[in-house]
């Protein structure tokens, strides 16, 4: 069972409490900029995802100072971060698998996965039963230009499922190769790891639930 904190975080006329360990990440860092796919039809399934109430990015208290110090770092040089997604409910995870089981649904497939077979989704590692996100301390993100907010070209579009995603795919223009391990190496000073298979996937090394899917709203 969950402890609720009693801060509660008003938007309107609206209030929404957290499990004690975590926060909204605008709260922490409120110039990173989100975009946060999943609760919206801008995504690999191609419609909003159960346990998105909101398009608020939630993580673990020690991962949004994390990642506030990330941005900090990045600010002199006129970049910052875009969130595309951080804490991701269990229930959304189950979404994701219903979705890759349904091999008919291929609405989004020419954008997000042309040259995998949707059969295939399970067995190529690009959809799983369970997530690091769900235990609150991992991200999707990308570098901007802080000054036009426009993200910076990584070689390949977010949840691209496709070697081509690969951190140290040698396809990709040389100068996306270098923006992809910039935002490594930043990453990784300020205590996360990278997920070779993905450039834009970060867990934080030391998380506080590394054993725990957690399944509340995003809202």
């Amino acid at each position: 069972m969950l402890r609720w904190v009693g801060l509660l975080l008003w938007i309107g006329s609206s209030a929404y409490a957290l499990p004690e360990g975590f926060v909204y990440v605008s709260t922490v860092s409120p110039d990173i900029v989100q975009e946060m796919r999943y609760a919206g039809s801008d995504n690999f399934i191609g419609q909003s995802i159960d346990g998105y109430v909101a398009p608020r990015a939630i993580l673990s208290t020690p991962a949004a100072l994390a990642l506030k110090a990330v941005q900090d770092a990045l600010h002199p040089f006129g970049l910052g971060l875009k969130l595309y997604d951080a804490y991701r409910p269990q229930r959304a995870v189950n979404h994701f698998v219903r979705w890759a089981r349904d091999l008919h649904d291929t609405r989004m497939k020419d954008r997000y996965y042309p040259t995998i077979p949707k059969d295939r989704l399970f067995a190529e590692g690009y959809i799983a039963a369970r997530s690091g996100h769900s235990r609150g301390s991992t991200v999707d993100l990308t570098l901007i230009d802080l000054h036009t907010h426009q993200a910076i070209d990584m070689g390949s579009d977010f949840d691209f499922f496709s070697p081509l995603s690969w951190v140290s795919d040698q396809r990709i223009d040389p100068r996306a190769r270098a923006h992809r391990m910039l935002l490594q190496r930043v990453m990784e000073e300020h205590g996360w790891v990278h997920y070779d298979e993905e450039w834009w996937h970060f867990t934080l090394r030391h998380e506080p639930y590394p054993s725990t899917y957690f399944d509340f709203v995003v809202e």
